[in-house]
């Protein structure tokens, strides 16, 4: 079924607390209805190599599940991000699963790069370049894609990672290794079920996982159609070793909590004729808000605060363009959990100019309808009016449309 027959969006919700790897969330998506072909279409369009995806149905500690098995031939090539970035970017791909997929393997990127002191771009090593990891981060895009619809929202719950040591080509590293517990700062996890040991989350799990969620916590409020378990290799006596990935429709009215990140910079030698042309060039890159705060320096010096809320998948790109923007040489970052109300955009007719309407609702109620400034603007010089006076009228006919019976004008406030 195709995401416009199943409507704009839905919600998906990541049941991540017994771990999670690339090929546990193939299982998963495929268990909950989406088409292998699907995702195999995608990774062939990408994979240089031929790759061989398979279905298998199997049981992990009394649960039926889906195994997605990935074939591949052993290779010599061995890739580097800038080689897969270069694969992705000349793709025949879906554009959103473009994005998302491109999105993940930068994180995975400069995770690794993070922990081995190297730069992005020159990130050599299995996770990145392996023609399974290429299959495992692509197909989950496309079948994420898939399920979520146009406008969908994932949600991931706590993110089991595992105890004790594993061997790597590094040597005897400590669970979570390095990577795992870099794409993870910020994000809730855990040791993962009582008395279970090893690796539990995988750094292409912990990537897909970070980059893609909307939102971390329990099921959100959502009426469930598709079920889904994605199967690891093991099957571990002390708990199902699957990935649970549940699909529905969404229940309106709840709002909606995201951990998004807040860059800052402490700027005291930039023109001031320049701070609108940044705010707008840092809102045109992605930035959720962007804005200033006047603050005393050392020295007595008068300076600007610049903070930048956005997306956590959109951080990378948002800090160099402030480093391009501004004359900082240094950016702050913070993890900040964020709650937003459902909102809706409506229109009103002020002299017959458009005039549109953002609406919030709290469950049921009303509680803001805010006139859109620039359709203010555009309406007041187009009748020749003071913009004050349109916009008066505007929030009447606002008020109106969310509360049209006088007697329940109490619910827009």
């Amino acid at each position: 079924m195709s995401a416009e027959a199943r409507g704009a969006g839905r919600d998906v919700w990541v049941d991540a607390t017994a771990g999670a790897s690339g090929d546990m969330l193939l299982g998963a998506l495929v268990g909950a209805g989406v088409p292998l072909e699907v995702i195999a279409e995608a990774v062939d369009a990408v994979a240089p190599e031929p790759v061989g995806l398979s279905v298998q149905r199997v049981v992990r500690c009394g649960l039926a599940a889906t195994k997605v098995h990935v074939d591949v031939a052993d290779s010599a090539h061995h890739r580097t991000w800038r080689d897969v970035r270069a694969l992705l970017t000349g793709a025949d791909l879906d554009e959103p699963v473009r994005r998302r997929a491109v999105a993940v393997f930068h994180g995975l990127a400069v995770a690794e790069a993070a922990v081995h002191g190297t730069d992005p771009d020159d990130v050599h090593f299995h996770e990145v370049g392996a023609l399974d990891s290429i299959a495992d981060v692509v197909g989950a895009c496309a079948g994420l894609a898939h399920l979520l619809g146009a406008d969908g929202r994932l949600t991931v719950s706590t993110v089991a990672v595992g105890t004790g040591r594993v061997r790597a080509a590094h040597g005897s590293l400590p669970v979570p290794v390095p990577a795992v517990a870099e794409l993870l700062r910020g994000v809730p996890s855990s040791a993962g079920p009582k008395g279970s040991e090893g690796e539990l989350c995988t750094p292409t799990g912990a990537a897909l996982l970070r980059v893609l969620a909307d939102a971390f916590g329990p099921q959100p409020s959502m009426v469930v159609a598709e079920i889904g378990l994605g199967a690891g290799d093991r099957d571990p006596s002390t708990h199902p070793n699957v990935v649970r990935v549940l699909a529905g429709e969404p229940r309106t009215g709840d709002g909606s909590t995201s951990l998004d990140v807040v860059l800052e910079a402490n700027v005291d030698d930039l023109d001031p004729r320049v701070w609108p042309a940044v705010l707008e060039a840092l809102l045109e890159e992605g930035a959720s808000d962007a804005w200033l705060t006047p603050i005393l320096m050392k020295k007595g010096r008068p300076a600007h605060t610049l903070s930048v809320l956005c997306r956590a998948e959109r951080a990378a790109e948002l800090r160099v363009e402030v480093f391009r923007q501004t004359s900082t040489i240094g950016v702050r970052e913070r993890t900040v959990l964020k709650h937003a109300l459902p909102r809706e955009v409506l229109s009103v007719v002020v002299g017959g100019q458009e005039v549109r309407v953002k609406v919030s609702r709290l469950g049921d109620r009303a509680v803001t309808a805010q006139p859109e400034h620039e359709d203010v603007a555009a309406a007041a010089a187009a009748l020749g009016r003071p913009v004050r006076d349109v916009l008066a009228d505007a929030t009447a006919l606002a008020r109106a449309l969310v509360a049209p019976d006088p007697a329940a004008e109490h619910t827009y406030r």
